[in-house]
């Protein structure tokens, strides 16, 4: 039998805590970023499957888009705004081609976006009101101001599409011109220059019109018509309006119409025709105008010979006002 007193003592100590406290969440932040990959990756799924092709390239190249072009170019025409309008959502209209860096295309549906669609309609609204204020300020000047309430009769002011349309009417006992010359009477002239001074308080560009009436001249087609006449009497009326004070940069068009446009349709030789009209025109109408009717085809082949037709008889003479 052993001595049990001399046998080492062995103590065992009982480590305690396991996956007790705070030590035991790991799994959860595993199993959280798990659930929303499996989140972003069943998104994925349905937008590849609910998304057109041309939605999906503009995302694609939106992606690509260097950050400094998406934070300043977005919502520009060649940059539209993510989730606006139909047009292809790429660096905006830019493709590579082989040997020729980059150069602009159009994208299916790209168009002008929603932002500047709406900025154009703001500015629009804007300009229309200017214009409203500015032919109410016409109208109250008609009343008291002396060298125009004398011609408040004459004096046509009305808004239009193209912006606001003032005309200088003839009357029968109070011509604007003398009788069939450019040269402006003296009472005309001061009148156009106060109007100048009214109409030099918006930046609108100006288009002036001459119009006669129907009466033609005895010099027949080849010489001195109506269409002379009315140039020459619509460039007499922008002289007096730059001498006024308008800027000659904001005349962009001075036409002669002749006969072609009269003011009473019925009667064509009512003395009312011969008139100057100036219009203060919108931004629209002064861009078609300074298009002049866009550009020639020069793909398609025009008529070197065309038919000759026989000149019209001349129209009988009558005294020429």
């Amino acid at each position: 039998m052993s001595d049990d007193s001399q046998r080492p003592i062995v103590f065992k100590r009982v480590k305690k805590g396991g996956h007790g406290g705070h030590h035991g969440g790991a799994w959860k932040i595993a199993y959280a970023d798990f659930v929303t990959a499996m989140m972003a990756f069943f998104l994925l799924m349905w937008l590849l499957t609910s998304v057109n092709k041309a939605k999906l390239e503009g995302v694609s190249s939106y992606f690509k888009t260097p950050l400094k072009v998406s934070v300043f170019n977005a919502g520009t025409k060649s940059n539209p705004i993510p989730g606006q309008g139909e047009g292809v959502l790429q660096r905006p209209g830019f493709r590579p081609e082989e040997g020729k860096g980059e150069k602009p295309v159009k994208g299916e549906g790209e168009g002008e976006s929603d932002a500047e669609k709406l900025s154009e309609a703001i500015q629009a609204r804007v300009e229309k009101r200017k214009l409203e204020e500015l032919k109410q300020q016409v109208e109250e000047a008609l009343l008291v101001v002396p060298e125009l309430s004398k011609y408040k009769d004459q004096i046509k002011i009305e808004l239009t599409t193209d912006g606001l349309r003032l005309q200088i009417l003839d009357d029968q006992n109070r011509p604007s011109f003398d009788l069939g010359s450019g040269r402006m009477k003296e009472h005309t002239a001061a009148l156009l220059r106060q109007l100048a001074i009214l109409l030099n308080q918006v930046p609108n560009r100006i288009s002036i019109s001459g119009h006669t009436d129907s009466k033609p001249y005895a010099g027949g087609l080849g010489g001195y018509s109506n269409w002379e006449l009315s140039a020459d009497r619509a460039n007499s009326a922008r002289r007096e309006l730059v001498g006024g004070g308008i800027q000659e940069e904001k005349m962009l068009r001075v036409v002669g119409l002749g006969s072609a446009a009269p003011y009473d349709k019925d009667n064509p030789a009512n003395p009312m025709n011969r008139r100057i009209t100036i219009m203060v025109l919108n931004k629209k109408a002064a861009e078609i105008v300074s298009s002049d009717g866009g550009t020639l085809d020069l793909k398609r082949p025009l008529d070197i010979d065309p038919p000759q037709l026989a000149p019209p008889e001349a129209p009988p003479v009558a005294e020429r006002r």
